[in-house]
């Protein structure tokens, strides 16, 4: 389910075409409190809004659609913190196939430096 549809399902105020938002206006446009965000920061390794000279939050549009993914599946789904970061996160990354998995298994379990050793060898004695 794309971020728009959450939002024109739960109701969710539009939000507004600008580059960046202070903590305040995406409070008042999610409709929690700031200390949430704030939160929500600390649960959530996605959600890092950027911090302006003075320290000040500054959420981007993509923030801010992440953030109402995370209110709807937190207050309206009733997820806890660690299943919404769960659907998160298998919703940010598709699933891993069997050669894949074997793939990087056989990366981790295979000595490297004989073919690396071999390899310099080759270049050496390209280099004569």
């Amino acid at each position: 389910m794309a971020m728009t549809d959450v939002a024109i399902q739960t109701g969710a105020p539009e939000i507004p075409d600008k580059l960046y938002f202070k903590i305040g206006e995406v409070s008042e446009i999610l409709g929690v409190e700031a200390y949430v965000l704030r939160y929500w920061e600390t649960e959530f390794t996605q959600l890092a809004p950027k911090k302006s000279g003075t320290g000040h939050r500054l959420y981007r549009r993509k923030d801010v659609e992440l953030l109402l993914r995370i209110k709807h599946l937190l207050y309206e789904k009733r997820f806890t913190i660690e299943g919404a970061r769960q659907t998160l996160q298998s919703e940010g990354r598709p699933p891993r196939t069997r050669a894949a998995k074997r793939a990087q298994q056989e990366l981790f379990t295979q000595d490297p430096l004989p073919e690396i050793r071999r390899e310099l060898s080759e270049i050496l004695d390209l280099l004569k």
